[in-house]
């Protein structure tokens, strides 16, 4: 059975689009002699469609643009994902189109329902496992978080259905860590089926959440014989010998908790349309890859880059602008926007104070010149003299503290908004998960803007990902070294550094880490060898800042518990520890 994998980057709400998008793919499917085609989970509404689920008159559009698809499957069978009302409920589905109509649908089974899932809320769950009887074999099909299960649907559909392979489409966020423990459970799964299996995952940016593709065909021993690439779309064709012996399903399973419901799919015909020339700007088929598996840095940095475009060009926004501090973070997020975007798209602005250092204003105008990037310098002082001379009457025998500290940022965050405002440009504030996580940050001020880029990878990731940055490519990298290697410093005092008010960024990392990915106590973090006084120092900032983070930009997911969508915890709230 030749099969193509159809990784492709829908758009939340853009029903039309998303319909021609897979209609192209269909028919460049069929050009290529496939018997099947494959898209992801939800590809008609796109991923996650949200709260647009409640809207009833949403959903039928979505099953009026799956008809129209329907009409470009006449030679050629089509799986693709689609929110379905059946009643007075909505299911996640996966509809096969064939002859030009829908032949038969699975409903999801499994709904999860933690981390950055809340599909409970939307969905109903499906009650039987889909076999589709084709003319070159059997093949079950099910959807995203049904083959995560053992002895689950994938199992069902081999052990009653006859399946020979088993099709799971499907959307699965991307963090640090997914890709391996991915592939382990799609090679775990065909190994316990004796069955292929063919997985695809769609690719793209949505709000927080980045999908990083990497669908794959594993064989019935697990082994990854097709894997398509990282954060990028493509259609990869496979030929599967479906007749070819296989193992044995594995020892113990016990079918028949989920009736079967058997499906012989009718057609095709012949489609006089289907052999022509592919649209102008169309996906083309490509043979069979085994794309590489990227280190993590590269992994992490395309995500970024994938997210920061895809939040810039779905939203419509034409440029974007970044306060360039002279720092690692802005200089990292600078580069992002370039690699997503392009310079030309892309404008810095240095505004520098009495505390700024001659060596970071060098620094903010070095890396727009290595990125060739429009700059501006436009100085806060004049402001920051008549912010103080306003408020001298009322702060009158106070020292200064972070009240004037958080002025100056405040002043930058107001020039920026301003940009925006006059030319339309999209801010990308440069805060990271290290400095969000204990509120080392100024609200209104560098908080300011409709993107954080970096607001999930923590401080050490950041200098490690712009020393990934400088070797790519010619030449020493975009990023002058002196930023890589001066110690971080905010500089809206004399003196100013960050080691002033946070543990060791490797310390604090790893507190982070402990408290706010894993969900560990004071003692638990206390045991594993961490600093009492550090932690429960950290743990109190963290709590105590639940607030700003509530009013903070979104941002890309790139670690297993992001702030946001994952983490949700009340502000008012007396806990601790």
């Amino acid at each position: 059975m030749r099969i193509v994998l159809a990784q492709i980057n829908s758009v939340v709400g853009d029903l039309a689009g998303n319909a021609r998008h897979i209609s192209s793919c269909v028919e460049a499917a069929a050009r290529a002699d496939a018997d099947l085609v494959v898209f992801p989970e939800l590809a008609v509404s796109g991923y996650p469609p949200e709260d647009l689920l409640l809207k009833r008159h949403f959903v039928r559009r979505c099953y009026h643009s799956l008809l129209e698809i329907a009409t470009a499957c006449l030679d050629i069978v089509a799986v693709v994902g689609v929110p379905l009302q059946d009643g007075e409920v909505v299911f996640n589905a996966a509809a096969v189109l064939a002859g030009g109509r829908v032949q038969a649908v699975h409903r999801k089974i499994w709904l999860p329902n933690y981390a950055v899932f809340d599909e409970k809320r939307y969905f109903a769950e499906g009650r039987d496992v889909l076999v589709l009887r084709l003319p070159r074999g059997r093949v079950g099909v099910n959807v995203c978080e049904d083959i995560w299960h053992a002895a689950g649907p994938s199992e069902e559909a081999v052990l009653s259905g006859g399946a020979q392979m088993v099709v799971n489409i499907s959307m699965s966020p991307y963090h640090v860590g997914k890709v391996g423990g991915r592939e382990a459970m799609l090679s775990e799964r065909a190994v316990d089926c004796g069955a292929w299996i063919v997985y695809l995952n769609g690719v793209g940016g949505q709000d927080e959440l980045v999908f990083d593709g990497h669908s794959a065909v594993v064989s019935p021993h697990g082994v990854v014989v097709a894997r398509a690439p990282q954060f990028e779309e493509a259609l990869l064709v496979h030929d599967l010998p479906l007749d070819a012996p296989r193992p044995a399903p594995a020892a113990g399973l016990a079918p028949g908790f989920w009736p079967v419901n058997e499906v012989q799919i009718t057609g095709p015909t012949y489609c006089p349309n289907c052999m022509g020339t592919a649209p102008a700007g169309a996906l083309r088929v490509r043979s069979v890859d085994l794309e590489p598996r990227l280190a993590e840095e590269e992994e992490v940095y395309r995500a970024l880059v994938l997210g920061v475009r895809d939040y810039v060009e779905k939203n419509g926004f034409a440029r974007v602008v970044i306060g360039l501090s002279g720092g690692i973070d802005s200089a990292l997020v600078a580069a992002i926007a370039v690699d997503a975007l392009g310079p030309a798209r892309v404008v810095g602005v240095s505004m520098p104070s009495r505390y700024s250092s001659t060596a970071t204003q060098d620094d903010a105008r070095m890396l727009a010149e290595n990125l060739g990037i429009e700059f501006h310098e436009i100085a806060i002082e004049a402001v920051f003299a008549a912010y103080l001379s306003a408020l001298e009457s009322v702060l009158e025998g106070r020292e200064p503290d972070a009240t004037e500290e958080n002025i100056q940022a405040r002043i930058r965050g107001n020039y920026l908004m301003a940009l925006s405002n006059k030319f339309g440009y999209l801010v990308l504030t440069t805060g990271n998960k290290s400095e969000v996580a204990v509120g080392y940050a100024t609200l209104y001020g560098d908080m300011a803007g409709g993107f954080a880029a970096v607001k999930d990878v923590p401080k050490t990731m950041v200098y490690a990902l712009s020393r990934y940055r400088n070797r790519v490519g010619s030449g020493d990298g975009p990023i002058p070294p002196s930023t890589i290697e001066r110690p971080p410093s905010a500089e809206l005092r004399h003196g100013q550094l960050d080691q002033d008010y946070l543990p060791p960024y490797d310390l604090l990392d790893r507190i982070i880490e402990a408290y706010v990915v894993r969900d560990e106590s004071v003692e638990e973090m206390v045991e594993a060898g961490l600093d009492r006084k550090e932690v429960e120092r950290v743990v109190a900032m963290v709590d105590g800042n639940e607030y700003k983070r509530r009013q903070a930009a979104p941002g890309v997911r790139i670690t297993p518990k992001a702030f946001g969508k994952d983490r949700r915890l009340p502000i008012t709230n007396r806990f601790r520890g």
